[in-house]
């Protein structure tokens, strides 16, 4: 397919792109679904328009980390699109949580010793 999959090629993420791949850890969702999730894990620091959420969306899909999805539950507005991850977004989300986790570690070591 000529698609790059190693995940530590994508690394550092934007946190838009990290954010949105963190919310769709939890399964499919649409774009006010997504929004909403990313509001609440950064405790309302991180608040997307749709003009990001959909653009960060938009080059998930095209860098093969996000897919929209044909399934939409039947009382759901049809004009909802869905999205989900797919294995290699899995992947690079992985990769990028554990390059921040060692940011981390090193951080608190160096600021904070005794306390990683």
């Amino acid at each position: 397919t000529g698609r790059v999959t190693d995940p530590n090629s994508f690394l550092p993420l934007s946190q838009a792109q990290f954010h949105v791949l963190v919310a769709l850890t939890a399964g499919e969702c649409h774009g006010y679904a997504i929004m909403t999730a990313v509001q609440q894990s950064s405790d309302g620091i991180v608040r997307m328009g749709p003009a990001t959420l959909y653009g960060t969306l938009q080059r998930l899909v095209d860098s093969g980390m996000a897919e929209e999805s044909d399934h939409r539950p039947a009382d759901d507005d049809q004009r909802r699109r869905y999205y989900r991850l797919t294995e290699l977004g899995q992947r690079v989300c992985t990769a990028e949580a554990d390059r921040l986790s060692r940011l981390v570690i090193i951080t608190r070591t160096n600021l904070m010793p005794g306390s990683a």
